[in-house]
């Protein structure tokens, strides 16, 4: 593990050592290493730093940052924008993600990190279906009541859906980004980004403050999910998602790798089955993720009455409809005069709840 002894005065002149490109983490580590400070960084002649090996064009950069940047305004101001950094060698960087290959140097969050003891990372397409969104808003509910931090990306479709199903059931989720605090992406999770600083957890990014989002960030963004996580669910993507990505990554960090089946015929089940080929684990319910790690059911011990009272008036009538028989799927729809798309979405409420039972072929029984 680094052992550097950085100093509020070192993190000052490092922060605005990082605003410069072609100095990330494993150059500025070693600069540090090197000088032995800050402040020494920052104040060290081109003729040190090419004896470093240091690129003409990154010397240069160096030197136009000195004229333009103050370091000690630069940290205040993060301060001001309520931004804070971690480096890796302070108590408060999460463990688990000190252990994959190469964490990154110095993390910018907003918020506050959560205690927690296991964290799952829930990650999947921006293209999200009705039958995604059910299947992530009902899995992050009860993985949030069973104790774990939700990890997602912020993205559209699965991890908004995962950061804003953590959030209604009054869980902690730690938000990554793909680019810097100040530029959200997409524009329209800013609120929710807000939200989740303010009382949910953190948002957070390897990334300096006003670094763009660019599209080679989202690997380095991916890793750093997996690394936060105790295992990753894959709850719908294409095979060329970025989440398989994520799921590679957890995979080589010696992490599990949970996916949902989906129906065949859709692009959006490719990804997870293509996982589940591999040797993720399947997932039908909460419980296959739970008992897969080692842990016993924490959710409440309902029982059956107690849960079909709290159901809604069409979910009732289909657990009455059913009444310990079979019935298709066809039948269900014409009893309740509802659309396939309206019974397909409670059916599978119901079947992650434990309240009814897909025989296959259409077939529906309690």
């Amino acid at each position: 593990m680094l052992n550097l002894n950085i100093s509020n005065d070192d993190l000052q002149y490092l922060a605005a050592l990082h605003t410069i490109d072609g100095i990330g983490s494993v150059r500025l580590i070693k600069l540090f290493e090197y000088f032995g400070s800050g402040k020494k960084v920052w104040e060290a002649t081109d003729k040190e730093l090419k004896g470093l090996g240091m690129p003409d064009k990154v010397i240069s950069a160096v030197k136009q940052a000195k004229m333009k940047v103050v370091p000690e305004k630069y940290y205040n101001t993060l301060l001001h924008s309520k931004i804070q950094i971690l480096t890796l060698c302070d108590k408060e960087y999460p463990d688990n993600l000190k252990q994959i290959h190469s964490p990154p140097f110095l993390l910018y969050y907003k918020g506050h990190f959560p205690t927690y003891s296991d964290s799952i990372g829930i990650v999947g397409t921006r293209k999200i279906t009705s039958y995604g969104k059910t299947v992530t808003e009902m899995l992050t509910t009860e993985l949030v009541a069973a104790g774990f931090l939700i990890v997602s990306g912020l993205a559209r479709g699965v991890d908004t859906v995962a950061h804003k199903s953590c959030i209604h059931a009054n869980g902690k989720t730690i938000a990554v980004l793909g680019g810097g605090l100040n530029n959200i992406y997409p524009s329209e999770n800013y609120k929710l980004s807000e939200e989740i600083a303010a009382l949910y957890g953190c948002v957070l990014s390897e990334f300096p403050p006003h670094y763009p989002n660019l599209a080679g960030n989202f690997p380095a963004r991916n890793r750093i999910i997996s690394g936060l996580s105790d295992a990753v669910l894959v709850t719908e993507a294409a095979e060329d998602s970025g989440s398989l990505i994520t799921a590679r990554f957890a995979a080589e960090q010696g992490k599990d790798v949970f996916a949902v089946p989906g129906p065949i015929t859709s692009q959006l089940a490719k990804g997870p089955l293509s996982l589940i080929k591999d040797g993720a684990k399947l997932v039908t319910s909460v419980d296959d993720i739970l008992s897969e790690l080692g842990i016993e059911s924490r959710l409440k011990d309902e029982s059956l009455d107690q849960l079909i009272s709290e159901l809604d008036h069409n979910s009732k009538m289909i657990v009455e409809l059913l009444g310990g028989e079979m019935h298709h799927i066809d039948e269900i729809t014409r009893a309740l005069k509802l659309s396939i798309s309206e019974v397909s979405a409670i059916l599978l409420k119901l079947e992650i709840k434990g309240l009814v039972k897909n025989q296959g072929s259409g077939m529906y029984s309690t």
